[in-house]
C-alpha cells in the first residue's frame, strides 16, 4: 500500500453495471492508495432496468466476490440513489463517506473520460488521484454482448475476456434468474426504438395528481418499464401546449373524467426535469405538473393506453415504493410533495 500522501481514506464512486476489469484496476489503486476505501454504489434503490439490471447489493457481491479476505475488510460499501439533481446528489455522496470516517484526508479515485466524469470536479475538499484508462471496457458494451448476444456460450466468452472471473461466473448464473429475460426484452425494445426514432432530444409531459392524501399513479403495460409504477404521461403531440398534453394524457392513461376547467384551476405548480440520463429512450425532458385537487372524495379511475392499472395511492405509502418506480419518477414526486428519503 503506497501512503506517501498519507490517506487515510479513498473513494470510489462508480454504478458498476456490471463490474469490469477497468473498475477492478480503480478499486485496486484505491486500496493502494489508502488503508480504508469507501465505495459508492451509484443508481441505487431504483427498480430494475436495462441500464441497472442490479440491484447494489447484488453490486457490492458482485464485488466482494474478487478480493481477498483482507481487502475485503477494508471496504465499506455505501448505497447513493440518483437525486438527478446535482447538488442534492453530491450532498448524499459527502454524507455517506462521512458516516464512515471522520477524516479529512480523503482522497478521491477516478479516471476523467468524458462528460460523463465531471463529477470528479465537484468534491474540491478531497484530493483528486487521476488514473489513466484501463483498457477500453465501458459497461454500455458489457451490457449489450450480455443481452444481445443470442448463443449463451459466446455471451460468456467474450464476456470472460472483459470482467474479473468471479463476475464472469456471476453473470452466466444470473442469466438463470427471471430477471434476465424481462431486461433482455426491454434492451432490445429499446434499441429497437432508437433505430426508429432516435436519441432524442424528446419532450415528454407527466401529471402529478393529488387528492385528499392520495396521488394517481398507473402501472405501465408495456417496455420499458413493464410494471414498473408511473406517473400518467407521454410524448407531446405537435400542436399542443405542455398543459394540453399533460391533461389529455392524464385522461388516456387513468380515465379521470375531470373538465379541462377543473383540473386547470387545481395546477398548483410545473417543474421542468432535464437530466441527461433520466431516461433510457434517449435525451427526455418533462414538463411534470402538479394537479391539487384538495379534500375531495377520490375520483374513480382505470388503466388503459399504456397504462395496465390506475391507481390512488396513500402518498404515505410512496417512500416504501421506491424500487419499484420508472425512470425518475420517484424523485418527480419528491419534488412536489417532500417525500422523505433518508
Amino acid at each position: 500500500m503506497n501512503t506517501a500522501q498519507n490517506f487515510d481514506t479513498a473513494v470510489l464512486i462508480g454504478r458498476f453495471q456490471p463490474f469490469h476489469t477497468g473498475h477492478a484496476a480503480l478499486l485496486a489503486q484505491a486500496l493502494d492508495t489508502a488503508p480504508h476505501v469507501v465505495v459508492i454504489l451509484g443508481s441505487a434503490h431504483q427498480a430494475r432496468n436495462a441500464k441497472n439490471p442490479f440491484t447494489w447489493e447484488e453490486r457490492a457481491a458482485m464485488i466482494r466476490a474478487t478480493l481477498d479476505e483482507e481487502q475485503q475488510a477494508r471496504i465499506d460499501f455505501v448505497p447513493v440513489r440518483d437525486c438527478y439533481d446535482d447538488r442534492r446528489w453530491k450532498e448524499a455522496v459527502q454524507q455517506a463517506v462521512a458516516q464512515k470516517t471522520v477524516s479529512r484526508r480523503i482522497a478521491l479515485i477516478g479516471f476523467v473520460k468524458d462528460a460523463s466524469s465531471q463529477y470528479l470536479n465537484r468534491f474540491a475538499e478531497w484530493q483528486l488521484v487521476a488514473t489513466g484508462q484501463h483498457g477500453e471496457v465501458h459497461a454500455t458494451h458489457l451490457r449489450r454482448i450480455y443481452f444481445e448476444t443470442d448463443d449463451p456460450a459466446a455471451s460468456q466468452a467474450l464476456l470472460g475476456e472483459l470482467v474479473p472471473a468471479s463476475v464472469a461466473h456471476y453473470l452466466k448464473g444470473w442469466t438463470h434468474l427471471p430477471h434476465y429475460a424481462r431486461l433482455r426484452e426491454e434492451h432490445l425494445a429499446i434499441e429497437e426504438s432508437r433505430k426508429i426514432w432516435g436519441n432524442g432530444p424528446f419532450i415528454t409531459v407527466d401529471a402529478v395528481v393529488e387528492a385528499s392524501g392520495h396521488v394517481l399513479l398507473i402501472q405501465r403495460g408495456r417496455a420499458p418499464g413493464l410494471g414498473s409504477w408511473a406517473l400518467p404521461g407521454g410524448f407531446l403531440d405537435g400542436r399542443e401546449r405542455v398543459l394540453q398534453g399533460a391533461i389529455r394524457e392524464l385522461r388516456e392513461e387513468t380515465g379521470l373524467a375531470l373538465l379541462d376547467s377543473t383540473l386547470e384551476g387545481a395546477l398548483k405548480n410545473v417543474a421542468v426535469f432535464d437530466h441527461p440520463d433520466r431516461s433510457l429512450r434517449g435525451r427526455t425532458v418533462t414538463h411534470a405538473h402538479h394537479f391539487d385537487l384538495g379534500s375531495t372524495r377520490l375520483p374513480e379511475v382505470a388503466g388503459a393506453d399504456d397504462a395496465a392499472t390506475a391507481r390512488w395511492v396513500a402518498i404515505a405509502d410512496l417512500p416504501g415504493m421506491e424500487d419499484r418506480f420508472f425512470e425518475d419518477h420517484f424523485h418527480i414526486l419528491d419534488h412536489f410533495l417532500s417525500l422523505t428519503i433518508d
